[in-house]
């Protein structure tokens, strides 16, 4: 079981990372920087980069409130059940079972751990011409 000081902890880190400099400054921060206990990079070349993430339900799922990945692979590790509210404002609760891939084109979105269980995945990151890092 996790305890309450880490839990502090990541909230605080979010909270000092929301509240550094303007909001969309903030919301333009690496999530690998902003929230490390939740994203790591676990490979990176001139080609990709691969993100490992956790997510607890309730919370942000790939990214905290709404965020930007560029165009993309998502590898789900455990089942997981997600709101995601995409940028025309329309929402679509998505589940996948372990080991579901799915490609996703550049993009923003809100993503929001609304199942039962901790979710664990990865996100590959296609370093084409337009490529920035994941927000």
């Amino acid at each position: 079981m996790e305890k309450i000081s880490d839990t502090r902890r990541e909230l605080l880190a979010i909270m000092a990372a929301l509240g550094a400099g303007s909001a969309s400054t903030a919301l333009a921060q690496d999530p690998v920087k902003v929230a490390p206990r939740n994203f790591r990079v676990a490979l990176e070349n001139d080609k990709v980069r691969v993100l490992e993430f956790y997510s607890k339900p309730g919370l942000g799922l790939c990214g905290q409130g709404k965020h930007w990945h560029p165009a993309h692979l998502s590898i789900s590790l455990t089942p997981v059940k997600a709101r995601v509210t995409l940028e025309n404002g329309k929402t679509i609760v998505a589940e996948d079972k372990a080991g579901t891939v799915f490609w996703a084109p550049a993009e923003s979105h809100v993503a929001e751990n609304i199942g039962k269980n901790d979710a664990h995945g990865y996100i590959v990151e296609l370093k084409d011409a337009n490529w920035k890092p994941s927000t």
